[in-house]
């Protein structure tokens, strides 16, 4: 398949980033080879959206530090940036949410563009044929969007109450997911026990990190915490924020310590 041909794919990686680390990055870059050596994929956007402080997460520092962190860090990348939607919402947003809001936009950014192309050409027959052409492809032109994670995440899908049994099925039966897979978590069988997981099994890409990296932000913040050197776990620019910030001390990690998390409060009295 030509590279124009192939279906074009958003990555949207959704969680604390908390910090965000070299291994957060990396994540993009494996789900990229993945999709492209395909041949069917085009990935052309990553998105990182951290969550908001409202998701009350046990050490979760403010978001501002954590959107800044992670802006700090994709400074380089050509093709992932941050999104603050999600984190400045006032209350916890489910990732289904975050995920349409996104969808949303990639829905108008193609129609804008559409605009945009279509007044671009002065002659009416050329007109007429971009109007012919968008009526016929604007649907399928629109980016899929797909949701990058780790393995962790897909074993919490069945951690009870964290989240709604029909959040999981859009996500992956409307959307789909890459899965980065860690040592240590057997990401087959979680979609092979799963009812939902395994119905929309096409739609999971599992990809697996050949080159071991077991770099965690909670292991960062407990380094950190220590005075001990963090450097070349995470982007360097990154490393001097949160040094020149003095984040991640012992009362920071007590934050929310005494805090139901936010979808076991929002879930937790309901059937899901």
């Amino acid at each position: 398949m030509a590279l124009h041909e192939r279906i074009r794919v958003v990555l949207l990686a959704c969680g604390s980033f908390n910090p965000i680390t070299n291994m957060h990055l990396r994540m993009f870059e494996l789900a990229r080879d993945h999709l492209e050596d395909t041949g069917k994929y085009r990935v052309v956007k990553g998105i990182i959206s951290p969550v908001g402080d409202a998701y009350k997460k046990q050490g979760l520092i403010e978001a501002r530090h954590r959107i800044e962190m992670a802006r700090l860090a994709t400074e380089s990348s050509s093709w992932i940036s941050v999104d603050d939607w999600e984190s400045q919402q006032a209350e916890w947003v489910e990732t289904a949410k975050v995920i349409r809001h996104h969808h949303a936009k990639l829905s108008s950014a193609e129609d804008d563009n559409s605009e945009v192309d279509t007044v671009k050409f002065t002659k009416r027959r050329r007109v007429e044929e971009n109007e012919e052409r968008l009526s016929a492809h604007s649907r399928s032109e629109i980016p899929q969007l797909k949701l990058l994670c780790g393995a962790d995440v897909l074993q919490s899908f069945s951690v009870p109450n964290l989240w709604k049994k029909e959040d999981i099925a859009e996500i992956v039966g409307r959307f789909g997911l890459v899965c980065i897979t860690r040592s240590g978590c057997d990401a087959e069988k979680c979609v092979y026990e799963s009812d939902v997981l395994h119905k929309h099994r096409k739609n999971i890409h599992l990809v697996k990190e050949w080159v071991t990296n077991e770099i965690s932000a909670t292991h960062v913040r407990r380094a950190v915490r220590r005075g001990q050197s963090v450097r070349y776990l995470l982007p360097e620019p990154v490393v001097s924020y949160l040094q020149d910030q003095r984040l991640y001390t012992t009362e920071s990690e007590q934050k929310n310590a005494d805090v139901i998390l936010a979808p076991l409060q929002r879930y937790g009295s309901i059937s899901v």
